[in-house]
């Protein structure tokens, strides 16, 4: 690699370093979010708060998520792809680590509150960077590999998951659990960010480093004014419904709606799991052979079909067969648009972090109110919003079509 590659530049070996470089942070993304869920139990019984409390660190960490992803774009403007990862991740590291020195070393809800912080802006500014960076990657490639990169934060999940699980029974506390993965967050950032290109498709150009702090952050926010970002919002706003949705409340649409057992309920949310990341792992070949427009319409309708089944099933294997097809449903809606907010690297950077501000508020504060709807009409029927939502997004899905690059 030359002492300032661009993506121009780049040998097959060095591209191919870059993009293991970004499988890494995406996952590693995935592996600090498991993390913090995985020890919210341990957390709430070590400082003695309740459910309330626990709710506000969901939403100091929701609240600065959407503020990271906001400021990415100026930011990225700014500092370029590499730096920007680079601080988000060690920022989001020190927020993990902080979580457990509030937990077991101190004892300070305050600290914990920071810590999310931390960890929630890092996370949320992080998460524009890397699908901006990996949709340069296969901008050069010219394959869709987009929900590829989706899927290794999956891997990340279920890895993050599992050792989360393997903390618990060992007996490690907080602090341990958490200052290990902060540590291994920073030694991949640093190995990670060594093998990406110092200055990107999306980087801002140096001919405008002369270009006044508030003309580039006038242009970071250009793609708020622009149909086509609402367009695509629509489309990730249905599917981050449907995703979040089944997160928080797929079990227990299958206890409570289906009387299932807890037991059945954990396989439906792993069945719906296990349909999403395969199609995210081995989807890219059809989106490249069908499009990214009938993709989108077909998962779409994969998405309320599955739902409406997931509803309306007599009986609990129907139940399951719902939610793989939700789980399928849902798995391509969020990758494809951020694909398609990127399509013109010389906007790629604003496009992204508007459309996926919209999709993030959607995943964030869906649950929630479909929790208060469901006190008033009942969980499964409450599920039909998320219906009617895939299908808008159906039909906005040729906002998805793609672009023809603009120059700089």
């Amino acid at each position: 690699m030359s002492a300032d590659p661009t993506t121009a530049d780049l040998s097959p070996k060095s591209a191919l370093r870059w993009k293991i470089a970004i499988f890494a942070i995406f996952l590693t993304s995935g592996l600090s979010i498991a993390t913090w869920a995985s020890r919210v139990p341990a957390i709430k019984d070590a400082l003695g708060i309740d459910n309330t409390q626990v709710g506000a660190l969901l939403m100091a960490a929701g609240v600065a998520s959407i503020l990271g992803l906001s400021l990415s774009s100026p930011v990225l403007a700014r500092f370029g792809a590499r730096r920007g990862m680079l601080v988000m991740m060690l920022t989001f590291a020190a927020g993990t680590a902080l979580v457990g020195v509030g937990t077991d070393v101190v004892g300070s809800y305050p600290v914990v509150l920071a810590g999310l912080v931390l960890f929630g802006f890092g996370n949320g500014c992080l998460d524009v960077m890397m699908n901006v960076e990996a949709t340069a990657i296969e901008q050069l490639g010219g394959k869709t590999i987009l929900p590829l990169f989706h899927a290794f934060f999956s891997f990340g999940t279920v890895i993050g998951a599992g050792v989360g699980a393997g903390a618990v029974g060992l007996g490690l506390n907080v602090f341990a659990h958490t200052a290990a993965i902060g540590v291994l967050i920073v030694v991949i950032a640093i190995a990670a960010i060594a093998n990406v290109p110092m200055r990107a498709s999306v980087d801002p150009d140096p001919a405008e480093h002369g270009a006044g702090w508030r003309q580039r952050l006038a242009l970071s926010l250009s793609a708020w004014r622009e149909p086509r970002t609402y367009a695509l919002g629509v489309v990730m706003l249905g599917m981050a419904f449907a995703e979040g949705a089944a997160n928080d409340w797929l079990a227990l649409g299958i206890v409570e709606g289906h009387g299932g057992t807890e037991a059945l309920g954990a396989v439906g949310l792993t069945v719906f799991s296990v349909a999403m990341t395969a199609v995210r792992a081995f989807g890219g070949p059809l989106v490249d052979r069908f499009g990214r427009v009938a993709m989108l319409r077909v998962l779409a309708l994969s998405a309320a079909a599955g739902l409406t089944l997931f509803i309306l099933a007599p009986n609990l294997p129907l139940v399951l067969v719902g939610a793989a097809l939700w789980g399928v449903g849902a798995s391509l809606g969020f990758p494809l648009g951020m694909s398609a907010a990127a399509d013109d690297p010389a906007k790629a950077a604003a496009r992204v972090s508007a459309a996926a501000t919209i999709g993030y508020v959607a995943f964030l504060a869906g649950p929630p109110i479909l929790g208060v709807i469901s006190d008033r009409i009942g969980l499964l029927n409450t599920l039909f919003v998320i219906v009617a939502l895939t299908i808008a997004s159906g039909f906005a899905s040729g906002a998805a079509r793609p672009l023809t690059p603009t120059g700089r």
